[in-house]
């Protein structure tokens, strides 16, 4: 194999499909566009996907940039993931507010509990431990999330995840628009509880483009939750989540393709 003429071929095929997005390119295409047979083109992306930098599916017949390319770009710069930057935070939270810190994470249709740190009291909630996944728009920090995602994904998240909400005791749609419209104006979410005397408030995480990738949120009971100390609750966590923000590594595999398991949820 001509490895001196294969690797610069192989770094523009990799740059063309960034370019490309998540939806990926055709062979047809990237070999068009990087001027190259496609015989060659087809050969220098088996190799890359042996290699885990290209993903090839199948059905779709398109190429786009893999895990490994993202696992290696984790590692320059900004080596911390959003998980080792939160702990700090969460700590400060807990300790501070005597409350239960949670962090949340986009993942398709839901948010995942990444992280928590556990306050004094015992509480209950939809996520419950680290692993926990809840349907976006169920809960405080989910809500965080779902708020503040571009307008076309948002609604197709809401148009999705209603019929979820519902089985699990959530709010009806026009409380759920009225919560957005809160975060959105107000920057925090603080939602009924579904849970028998349990409350909560979460923030969201905002990239630089001002999309959520995350959330941070406390659980309590509700008694310690009122309108005295809410603002307090709010104001300490939208701070702690704005000093993480600064500091997101773009390339932490806990924020890549936060749409993936949209793509492949079925449609309703």
């Amino acid at each position: 194999m001509d490895t001196t003429g294969s690797l610069p071929r192989g770094l523009h095929i990799l740059r063309l499909l960034a370019d490309a997005g998540p939806g990926g390119q055709r062979l047809s295409d990237i070999a068009e566009a990087a001027s190259l047979p496609r015989p060659t083109a087809h050969r220098i992306l088996r190799m890359l996907v042996s290699e885990g930098f290209v993903e090839h599916d199948a059905a779709a017949r398109r190429y786009r940039l893999g895990l490994t390319l993202f696992l290696l770009a984790s590692k320059a710069g900004n080596p911390a993931g959003l998980r080792d930057l939160s702990r700090p935070a969460l700590l400060r939270l807990t300790a501070l507010l005597g409350e239960t810190v949670f962090l949340l994470v986009h993942n398709g249709y839901d948010a995942i509990c990444i992280d928590r740190s556990a306050g004094p009291l015992p509480i209950r909630s939809f996520t419950g431990d680290i692993g926990g996944r809840v349907p976006l728009g169920l809960g405080q920090g989910s809500t965080a999330i779902l708020a503040c995602l571009p307008v076309d994904e948002r609604e197709e998240i809401i148009r999705h995840n209603l019929p979820r909400i519902r089985d699990l005791g959530g709010s009806d749609e026009p409380v759920l628009r009225e919560e957005i419209e809160r975060v959105r104006k107000e920057g925090y979410s603080i939602m009924p509880g579904v849970l028998p005397g349990m409350a909560g408030l979460g923030v969201p995480l905002l990239d630089k483009d001002g999309r959520a990738v995350a959330a941070l949120s406390i659980g309590t009971t509700t008694d310690r939750l009122g309108p005295d100390r809410r603002q307090l609750v709010a104001d300490l966590l939208k701070k702690e989540a704005g000093a993480i923000a600064t500091r997101l590594n773009p390339f932490d595999p806990a924020l890549r393709r936060a749409g993936a398991a949209m793509e492949a949820a079925p449609a309703r």
